[in-house]
């Protein structure tokens, strides 16, 4: 199949839309090319996931408006079905591809979900059908490792006999669905004819711009942007840590240096988490590093948003040692695992380094998270003993604690706010002894 047929195909809606990875990107891709008309299939691997999803019920915890709302409805009207049987896509004209792409300790992306995908789609793939990979990885993988990989295991020739294109998610928990209509896509094709075709693709479901590009423009994008956001993070901590040594408050510095036009630091924190931003700086660097350039600033930013809970840890001992309690042995009570405000996303969460150094020092922890099912439960009832609680995530439900109720149950009143989840003078009002991130006290 030409891609003009294609074209035409998307254009009635006619074409058979694949999604392979149904996490926090590729389900709300495959119901939102549900919801445009398409007959879309998903696979996954987690065969109780794809029967969630098929009884109508979403896997994804937190708060994500609307979504599932729209799964029960395309569910119900017979536009969306999961599976774990890649068979099912040789009939599909388009697949995305939504797996995880994670780096490993030495920062090398590993490709293991991505590589299993293209293996399995390959001996099954279409004839004429558009593969994208919507998946971030480093600058040269469509080249290196995606097209390599499809045209071996389907034994069909890119731009021949299937097309190849990059189109990176920009999308966040608790943001999805009005990310994914209404943030800008970079659409990356082998060919401008393939990336013309993605255009007509993604305008089904995309409100905002949508940029025609090639594979690399799209790769670096995407891993740029989110390096961007590291290093601007890393520079409020920096800040945040020199306000600390000097007797500043970072907020205020942070609120006045705003006001000054084209400025705009942003919010320094406990840490920083999520599957994007702690690996796709790596990703972006990965090959320019091969060959040997340096990358200091991504290095420099990285290791000071690393350290971060550990800074709180340093915090916590600074406090409880006011109060005359030795960090080891004493019992603390962890607000929030998931690395997001009001989400069950615990990638790469800042609160599990936390806890590791906490426990290395001799620490009872106690944790706390409303959205992730294993650290559910009454937070003032696990308060009940502790010697300090550590705010590491912004839920909307701690903000509506009650800071007496909390204060009363603990057993000495050391609140350490990573987030600035409470407001100071409250805290300080019922009787806590508090400390933030980036603040002379």
């Amino acid at each position: 199949m030409a891609l003009v047929e294609l074209e035409a195909k998307l254009t009635t809606r006619t074409a058979r839309v694949a999604v392979i990875g149904l996490g926090y990107v590729g389900l709300p891709v495959a119901c939102l090319f549900a919801e445009a008309g398409f007959d879309v299939v998903g696979v996954d691997i987690q065969a109780e996931r794809v029967n969630k999803i098929n009884a109508g019920s979403s896997p994804i915890e937190g708060e994500e408006p609307g979504l599932a709302e729209l799964l029960r409805a395309v569910v119900a009207s017979g536009k969306l079905r999961a599976v774990t049987d890649y068979a099912l896509l040789a009939d599909c004209d388009v697949i995305t591809i939504n797996v995880e792409t994670p780096v490993d300790e030495q920062h090398v992306p590993r490709y293991v979900a991505l590589q299993s995908a293209l293996r399995v789609l390959g001996p099954v793939l279409k004839e004429g059908a558009l593969v994208i990979v919507e998946s971030t990885i480093a600058p040269g993988t469509m080249a290196r490792v995606v097209k390599p990989l499809l045209e071996e295991t389907s034994g069909k020739r890119v731009n021949e006999d299937f097309y190849l294109g990059h189109c990176p998610e920009r999308v966040m928990p608790g943001k999805l669905l009005a990310n994914l209509r209404g943030v800008s896509r970079v659409c990356g094709g082998e060919t401008p004819e393939t990336a013309a075709t993605m255009l007509a693709l993604y305008r089904h479901i995309v409100q905002a711009d949508l940029d025609a590009a090639d594979c690399v423009t799209a790769e670096l994008v995407k891993t740029a942007e989110n390096a961007y956001r590291d290093i601007n993070i890393a520079f409020a901590n920096q800040v945040a840590l020199i306000c600390k040594a000097v007797g500043g408050d970072v907020w205020r510095v942070r609120e006045l240096v705003n006001k000054s036009p084209g400025r705009n630091m942003l919010l320094p924190g406990a840490g920083v988490g999520g599957h994007c931003i702690p690996k796709d700086p790596w990703l972006l660097a990965y090959q320019a590093r091969q060959q040997g350039v340096p990358v200091p600033l991504i290095e420099a930013a990285r290791a000071i948003n690393e350290a971060m809970p550990l800074h709180m840890v340093e915090l916590l001992e600074a406090k409880l040692a006011e109060v005359g309690v030795a960090l080891a042995g004493a019992r603390v009570l962890v607000l929030g695992y998931a690395y997001l405000e009001n989400s069950d996303d615990t990638r790469n969460s800042p609160s599990a380094a936390l806890v590791a150094r906490l426990q290395e020092r001799g620490v009872e922890v106690v944790i706390h998270d409303p959205y992730v099912p294993v650290y559910q439960g009454d937070v003032l009832a696990m308060a009940q003993g502790c010697d300090a609680v550590v705010a590491m995530v912004k839920h909307s439900a701690y903000q509506a604690l009650n800071l007496a109720a909390l204060q009363e149950a603990l057993r000495v009143s050391v609140l350490v706010d990573g987030r600035r989840v409470f407001d100071e003078e409250s805290a300080r009002a019922v009787g806590f002894i508090y400390s933030i991130v980036g603040s002379r006290s």
